[in-house]
């Protein structure tokens, strides 16, 4: 297969090391926005992203280990990903020490990496909507199944810190039942590449 297209992407910053996992999600997931995360050289700017911890009912961790979820008890710094409403994938990144079982989902990207094998994934040409939810940016980066349990700082994954200051904006989460009163959504202030809008 031919190697991912590049666009104009800005200069990368330094690679994430597992240790930056390796403290409070409610810290991670805001400091996740603008970072870029690219999977085989294909991804871009992280603009979205859920915190979720396992003293909360909608934590997939909430109710104990299982096999699903038996990642998001390990060790930070690995992917947990897993299928949502059986139709298609979510990738979350591990946090906090081994044992606690908390995670940040990763909801939306901007495109700036691999445009054309993301568009052929996809079938889509709209730049926005390319990585404007959780389903479509696995889909668009190519995670599958496959990638639970990897590392995020080893291939396929990269993570890049960010190179440009953001405006973190909060909410509350997308799509859930339980614990909706809670906060924990993180995105930056005003972009088009978002899921759904934050409240202004």
């Amino acid at each position: 297969m031919a190697p991912a297209s590049k666009t104009s992407t800005p200069r990368l910053g330094k690679r994430l090391k597992r240790g930056f996992f390796d403290r409070s999600v409610h810290e991670v997931a805001p400091d996740l926005i603008g970072t870029t995360m690219l999977v085989d050289g294909v991804g871009g700017i992280i603009v979205e992203v859920e915190a979720y911890h396992h003293t909360e009912p909608a934590a997939h961790s909430y109710n104990g280990p299982t096999p699903r979820n038996q990642i998001m008890f390990g060790p930070p710094g690995f992917a947990y990903v897993y299928r949502s409403y059986g139709i298609h994938w979510c990738v979350n990144f591990v946090c906090e020490e081994e044992g606690s079982a908390a995670a940040v989902l990763i909801r939306a990207l901007e495109p700036t990496d691999g445009l054309a094998a993301m568009r052929r994934r996809r079938h889509a040409v709209d730049l926005h909507a390319l990585c404007s939810g959780p389903g479509k940016l696995t889909e668009a980066l190519g995670i599958t199944i496959a990638h639970n349990a990897l590392p995020l700082d080893r291939p396929p994954i990269a993570l890049h810190t960010r190179t440009e200051d953001v405006e973190v904006v909060a909410g509350i989460r997308i799509g859930i039942t339980k614990a909706v009163e809670l906060p924990w959504r993180y995105g930056v202030k005003g972009s088009k590449f978002l899921s759904k809008p934050f409240p202004k």
